[in-house]
């Protein structure tokens, strides 16, 4: 009615002279509120102002420019009216219903909502959870997550030291160390699902290699953050005071640091926590602290002394935005196809890139010109030369001549150089020593003039005359102009090209030659290749080696010089001599530089080095600071001391094990295999595992744009959608990354994240965790991982209600002799569990592991025993209760310790509520004995094998069970075996299925004997029927027309099989194989067909 009438409505209006009126109708669809899902809109006139017009005013207009209405025009429009009138009165009344129901709804949601359980027992942090009261009815996160954290770090269960002598004596006698160091993430940082993927397969790994025996550390730290915490500071102080870093000063700006990381820098730690990490955070370090502080000075001055560090005057990646240089692995190289606009921090327009400008430069005193062609037209107010293939003919007549410069106003040469393609396009190049790395060659080949034309701040230095003070990209478009205005711009055509993006900043890297300290990696470098390929250093997986040689084969030498003030300040002095004899140094000449562990060390050697008294020297300090990589390098050794010998550093060094991720192996791993091979002689690990990247569900990269950045600690929590939403508004995000964000988080989590927990969380990336594979982490199937949690809980629950107060496990892991087949199958589950771990650990096989374990728990143990046992617990027969007991108190005791390391808190939690086989038990799961193979003598693959038998047997009798909707009902079965060792075989199980298939009495027949009339029937196997009695509780027409159609389906698949063996040539040109494979299905349809004849007659004849 509603879409009829408004169609009604807008077509008469069209139709009218009211369009030539000077008020003009739009039509727009509007879905209000009040309207019922699933009807059509209804439709409304806008006049040009925007504001809505009901169709009813427009009605009564007429129709003829202002002309009176004639009484049959009224008596249309009356009726009109009635009609709206109506309209809207079942309108009002729909919206009523509908909120009224909506209300009921809210109500009844509202009501549906369960309280969150938590745990409310004052318990003061470090004090032991109270776990005497009665476990609450379902899983909690927040309820089990409680209070263990503080007691563990009391009890110092992390601590390699805890339960040991003198580590030194332990070592000395065999024991085995793991160590680990973490990847120390920024100071200014905060976890993401990134960090959580690290944390949480670093910290199982930990937890393994402690419950295992080992002597355990898992080192925690955290960066200086050189550039981010600067930025992040310098920001706070314009905002709080309008003041700049230099309004300051170096000394109080570098207070003002400490004094914010004193303040905010634990927060990450908080969180690391709160994943549930066992670090031993007695030893946290801090890359600015003394001890650390103390080995970069040592690493300088020993690396420089040796020639290892030097300074040169060279072309650097320089940074306007950071106003630092950064190093190559900190350039991003972004490939555009062609013309196009980028984002500039600093500028409000976007700027063109991809595109090729040919200009020409005047032969001097000539006619003639020579066009050149540049991506970046700007830096020609920087050239110096003009360069062409000594080969080409089209210029040999200009070797040796000029070109004038347009700007300058001066001759530069024309020199000839073989590094010139001659096929691109004119053949002759602009030549830029001080912005270009070829040209810097070239520049230093022919001894051109090094013209800097850009300053650090990315605007034009004096030797761009007019152009001088703009900026470097406005220039861009002012030298293009001037070009075309000087009838020099010849033409701009698209360009492939690779730009160069600051990681940090997103600035475009500017190349500046400037006098920086660099770190010679040959000699380090071609050492850690042949590590890797003697097999000194594994790398895992192995995939990464490939990438590993190639990087090293064609390193650079490392920049180390950053121009900050928040970092280690480089140890090195310039000397001034005050002595006649003694020429003036200049700064780009490193043998006026002496490094320092302080000034008087720096003094002692200048005035050896230059043969003059102490006295006769001045010293200036460098003012940079080092890259903060160059700490990081040192991290697996600083921490312990070095360069003194002490006993962390003899124990723990060189570390076993580093994890990280893949994209730091050159920022991060190959350094430290470099400064530890060249520093202590030692490897710093022998293995190297690096982890995927995590993505988001759809694959795509995690980028605060898409809104698919997700902090750990909402998944943990959970969070609405307006949450995230609210996180984006604080985030500093252009406001239309912000819309995007927002519509990529609606589209993903459209309620919001559920509360899943660390433990869920924790094994979820675990689970992923796939070596050479990313992770494509959808955050919500996280969620799946928490129910799972609940079934851990539901079965512990169970079992310590079946289990009694009085019950006393005994001593050691051992079967009562008593078992049942079922009993024997559970045991046998649990040591292939424990066997797949043992086996899965040292090969950081993580979905093998956690597969294993998510199938005992869930598919063994919940889904098959413990239904088993409660008959056999309600029973009477004290020997089989005592024997399910025993068995089930070692699932629950294995299941538990072998989860552990990977869910934490809800294994302690459930662990500690079990009973103690002796007084001399852990008191803590994380320090218990991981279960060991050799403890497990029950796998029993035959037992396993009759038992996937039987499992079978149980799902067909449940399939028909589901099929006629038998849910309380328990019919008879009979089982008609064609061998006599089929139901010799099932015999032994029959409780068992009686039990999880819920049926009554279960009969064993021949094929020569015939069921019941009257009974549903499927095939487990061609020697194997299960015949479910369903007379009287199903129609027995509906079974016959199902049966027969699965025979119709069976013989369609039985004539394409004996089709395909007729066919020309079918003995000689199929394989043996696979004519057996046919032969062996053609003969098992043919036997179902049969059956199913067999069982179609007998429910005919029932009927």
């Amino acid at each position: 009615m509603l879409h009829g009438i408004s169609r009604y409505f807008v077509r008469n209006l069209i139709n009218s002279e009211l369009l030539k009126q000077s008020v003009r109708f739009e039509y727009r669809v509007v879905y209000p509120k009040d309207i019922q899902k699933g009807k059509k809109p209804r439709k409304v006139m806008e006049t040009e102002n925007g504001e809505p017009q009901p169709e009813s005013a427009a009605a009564g207009v007429g129709e003829g420019d202002g002309q009176p209405k004639t009484a049959a025009q009224l008596k249309k429009e009356a009726k009109k009216q009635a009609k709206l009138e109506k309209f809207k009165q079942k309108q009002e009344k729909q919206a009523k219903i509908q909120g009224n129901q909506n209300d009921k709804k809210k109500e009844k949601k509202k009501k549906e909502a369960k309280a969150v359980i938590t745990y409310d027992i004052d318990t003061k942090a470090g004090d032991k959870k109270d776990i005497t009261n009665a476990m609450p009815d379902s899983y909690s996160p927040q309820y089990v997550e409680a209070a263990w954290y503080p007691w563990w770090e009391k009890q110092q269960f992390f601590k390699p030291e805890y339960n040991r002598g003198s580590l030194t004596e332990e070592v000395s006698k065999g024991a085995n160390v793991f160590m680990m160091c973490i990847p120390p993430p920024n100071v200014t940082g905060s976890l993401h699902l990134g960090h959580a993927l690290t944390s949480s397969v670093q910290d199982s790994l930990s937890r393994w290699h402690r419950m295992k025996g080992d002597i355990t550390l898992w080192n925690p730290g955290c960066d200086h953050a050189g550039i981010a915490t600067q930025v992040v500071v310098e920001k706070k102080l314009f905002r709080e005071k309008k003041l700049t870093r230099h309004d300051l000063g170096r000394e109080k700006f570098v207070e003002e640091v400490w004094k914010w990381k004193n303040e905010k820098g634990d927060r990450i730690y908080e969180q690391l926590k709160a994943m549930g990490s066992s670090y031993d955070w007695d030893r946290a370090c801090f890359t600015m602290d003394d001890k650390l502080s103390r080995a970069v000075k040592e690493s300088f001055i020993r690396l420089h002394e040796e020639g290892i560090i030097y300074r040169s005057n060279r072309l650097v990646n320089w940074s306007c935005k950071l106003n630092s240089a950064i190093s190559d692995i900190e350039v991003d190289k972004r490939e555009l196809p062609g013309r196009t606009l980028l984002s500039v921090p600093g500028y409000e327009k976007k700027i063109e890139f991809g595109v090729l400008v040919s200009f020409a430069y005047p032969v001097e005193d000539s006619d003639e010109e020579v066009v050149v062609a540049t991506t970046r037209v700007e830096t020609m107010l920087g050239d110096t030369a003009v360069a062409v293939h000594p080969d080409d003919d089209r210029y040999k007549h200009l070797h040796g001549k000029h070109v004038m410069h347009p700007f300058r106003n001066e001759a530069i040469p024309i020199v000839c150089d073989e590094f010139v393609d001659m096929e691109f396009g004119t053949g002759a190049v602009k030549i830029t020593p001080a912005h270009d790395h070829n040209d810097y060659d070239v520049g230093k080949r022919h001894n051109l003039p090094f013209l800097t034309m850009i300053d650090d701040n990315g605007n034009i230095t004096d030797v761009g005359k007019q152009f001088a003070g703009m900026k470097r990209f406005d220039a861009r478009y002012g030298v293009l102009q001037a070009l075309k205005e000087k009838g020099l711009y010849r033409e701009t055509k698209d360009n492939p090209m690779v730009v160069p993006v600051c990681s940090r900043s997103k600035d475009i890297v500017e190349p500046l030659i400037k006098p920086q300290w660099y770190v010679d990696c040959t000699d380090m470098a071609r050492k850690a290749v042949e590590a890797v390929e003697n097999g000194d250093l594994k790398i895992i997986p192995d995939m990464h080696i490939k990438t590993w040689n190639a990087w090293l084969t064609n390193i650079r030498d490392w920049c180390i010089s950053r121009q900050l003030w928040w970092g280690h300040r480089i140890p090195a002095y310039f000397v001034t001599i005050d002595d006649p004899n003694v020429p003036a140094g200049d700064d780009t000449d490193g043998k006026y530089w002496v490094s320092g562990r302080d000034e008087d060390e720096a003094r002692k050697k200048a005035a050896k080095a230059f043969n003059v008294s102490e006295d006769k020297i001045s010293l200036r300090q460098d003012e940079d600071v080092l890259d903060t990589w160059y700490s990081s390098a040192l991290f697996p050794f600083s921490i312990f001391g070095w360069p003194e010998q002490t006993e962390d550093f003899q124990v723990f060094y060189p570390g076993t094990l580093l994890e990280t991720g893949h994209d730091i192996l050159f920022f991060w791993v190959a350094r430290m295999v470099f400064f530890g091979q060249k520093l202590c002689g030692k490897l710093p690990f022998r293995e190297v595992y690096l982890h995927a990247m995590v993505r988001d569900a759809h694959g795509r990269k995690m980028s605060k744009s898409l809104g698919n950045v997700i902090d750990p600690l909402d998944v943990i929590h959970g969070i609405s959608l307006e949450g995230l939403m609210s996180q984006l508004e604080n985030s500093n995000l252009d406001p239309k990354e912000i819309d995007r964000a927002k519509a990529g988080q609606k589209a993903d989590y459209p309620t919001g994240i559920p509360e899943c927990g660390t433990d869920a969380l924790r094994f979820a990336l675990c689970a992923y965790t796939s070596q050479g594979r990313d992770i494509n982490l959808d955050v919500l199937r996280v969620q799946g991982y928490r129910h799972f949690c609940n079934k851990l809980w539901n079965a512990t629950k169970f079992a310590m209600m079946s289990l009694g107060d009085d019950y006393k496990p005994i001593p050691t892991i051992q079967p009562t002799g008593s078992e049942s087949p079922v009993d024997k199958w559970m045991l046998s589950r649990i040591a292939n569990a424990v066997s797949t771990c043992e086996t899965g650990w040292p090969e950081y096989d993580f979905p093998a592991i956690t597969t294993s374990i998510y199938n005992l728990w869930l598919y063994e143990l919940c889904d098959v025993y413990v239904e088993y046992m409660k008959p056999i617990i309600q029973g009477n027969d004290e020997v089989a209760k005592a024997t399910v007991r025993n068995v089930l108190y070692n699932c629950l005791d294995t299941g538990l310790k072998l989860i552990s390391p990977f869910m934490p808190f809800v294994s302690e939690e459930l662990w500690q509520r079990l009973p103690r086989r002796s007084e001399n038990d852990p008191p803590s799961i994380c320090v218990a004995d991981y279960p060991h193979a050799k403890d497990f003598p029950f796998r029993n693959e035959q037992i396993e094998q009759d038992f996937e038998f039987v499992q079978n047997v149980i799902k067909q009798i449940r399939s028909i069970r589901a099929e006629y909707q038998l849910t309380k009902q328990k019919p008879e079965v009979y089982l008609r075996c064609s061998d006599t060792t089929v139901s010799q075989l099932l015999e032994p199980y029959s409780t068992a299925i009686q039990t999880l298939a819920s049926t009554s009495t279960i009969h064993y027949i021949q094929t020569d004997q015939q069921p019941p009339m009257g009974c549903g029937m499927s095939t487990v196997s061609d020697k194997c029927e299960v015949h479910l009695l369903l007379k009287g509780l199903i129609d027995m027409g509906k079974e016959v027309t199902k049966l027969e159609q699965k025979k119709e389906k069976l013989e369609s698949q039985r004539t394409k099989l004996d089709n395909a063996t007729k066919v020309e040539d079918y003995e000689t040109k199929v394989p043996e194989n696979i004519r057996q494979t046919n032969a062996e299905k053609l003969l098992q349809t043919e036997n179902e067909i049969t059956k199913l004849t067999e069982a179609i007659a007998t429910l005919k004849a029932a009927e």
